[in-house]
């Protein structure tokens, strides 16, 4: 028997970042105003940690979808492998010539287009996604708030989220 409905375990779960900073930063908080001497000082920076991993917690929370979408995402020394149940593929992050988002699709999927291969399509729910705000995070130049508001836009056009500065932007295909 669980103390804990799995709706609200869920949602902790999420948001663990976020939670865990907030406890950080009341720690921090409470040694500056409460304390005195060193433990004082030391208020300050705990509390700028508190609040940087609640700015960090907030996004990634933002970045879980939680669905459950098929296909398993592992990530690997910077090669992306997706394995679904009716296609798949492996994507090196140095080979990404753009990332797009394709919410007309059930379910939104992440576009990578890479240079002489077909587009890898990857569920935005797929067991193991979360790691790839991590990974898509380490690409040059890529603004992680815009790619988080396109992700709640919906809508049913693909949307490029990045591409490689480089290289020409990818077109924008009708069908």
């Amino acid at each position: 028997m669980s103390l804990m409905r799995s709706e609200a375990k869920a949602a902790l779960w999420r948001w663990r970042e976020a939670i865990i900073g907030l406890a950080v930063a009341a720690l921090g908080l409470h040694w500056v105003v409460n304390l005195w001497g060193i433990l004082n000082w030391m208020g300050y920076p705990v509390l700028l940690i508190g609040i940087t991993l609640v700015i960090m917690g907030v996004q990634r929370g933002r970045f879980r979808t939680g669905g459950e979408a098929p296909g398993v995402v592992q990530i690997d020394e910077g090669r992306i492998s997706y394995f679904g149940p009716l296609s798949g593929g492996i994507a090196d992050l140095s080979d990404l010539s753009a990332l797009a988002i394709d919410p007309g699709s059930r379910p939104p999927h992440w576009v990578l287009t890479r240079r002489g291969e077909p587009d890898l399509h990857i569920p935005l729910g797929a067991s193991g996604a979360d790691a790839l705000f991590d990974a898509f995070a380490a690409l040059p130049g890529i603004r992680t708030e815009h790619m988080l508001r396109q992700m709640q836009a919906g809508g049913t056009d693909r949307i490029v989220i990045w591409h490689r500065a480089d290289m020409p932007r990818p077109p924008v295909r009708l069908h």
